[in-house]
């Protein structure tokens, strides 16, 4: 997607129920109501039981959950994880502790892991043999300053996913956001299965 025509946003709670919006339909309700037609729309990162992010979360330059700092517990804590963020009209994919000292103040953000890919260079705990194949869901920061969101078709290793970001889409920086229960939506298509926390889309 490009930012200079476009319009990403990331999504949390209704503000007029207080409740998360949990699918794809009701945000792009809410899109409408705005007048803007969903074109996009896909999970965030990883989230914590009761629909909780379990990173970081900035919506409309408001930080609703902070960095976590978590060293152990599944991927998310597979260092170095990342942020992604938005602020005007640029995108980045930032190592969560580069992204504390820079105090930035984006737009929108989200906050998951393990970083895929940064600066070029694959995250260095994948294994070109890695056994554990799941679908997997990320997002990148593309040298063409372009954020593009991939979702596999089937399931890959960590290193499979990486090298798909970096050498096929171009992507020098890109984050993992979730695994098994990842969807998206297009005007003509919704694959979702499951509650989310956050939700990113892009609109017009």
């Amino acid at each position: 997607m490009d930012l200079k025509r476009d319009r990403l946003s990331l999504h949390w709670k209704n503000p007029t129920t207080g409740q998360p919006y949990r699918t794809f339909e009701e945000v792009g309700a809410r899109l409408r109501k705005e007048g803007q037609q969903l074109l996009f729309a896909t999970n965030s990162g990883i989230y914590a039981p009761g629909l909780e992010p379990l990173g970081l979360h900035v919506e409309e330059g408001r930080t609703l959950v902070g960095l976590n700092n978590a060293r152990s517990g599944g991927n998310f804590a597979l260092l170095p994880n990342g942020v992604f963020w938005v602020k005007g009209g640029r995108a980045g994919v930032t190592e969560t502790q580069a992204y504390r000292r820079l105090n930035m103040q984006p737009t929108y953000a989200t906050q998951s892991g393990p970083l895929l890919v940064q600066s070029g260079q694959l995250h260095p705990a994948f294994n070109k043999a890695g056994t554990s194949f799941k679908v997997r869901s990320g997002v990148g920061v593309c040298k063409d300053g372009r954020v593009r969101f991939a979702i596999s078709a089937g399931p890959v290793n960590f290193h499979s996913f990486a090298v798909f970001f970096r050498d096929a889409l171009g992507c020098p920086d890109a984050l993992y956001l979730d695994g098994s229960i990842s969807a998206y939506a297009t005007p003509d298509a919704n694959t979702q299965l499951a509650d989310f926390a956050g939700i990113w889309t892009v609109s017009r």
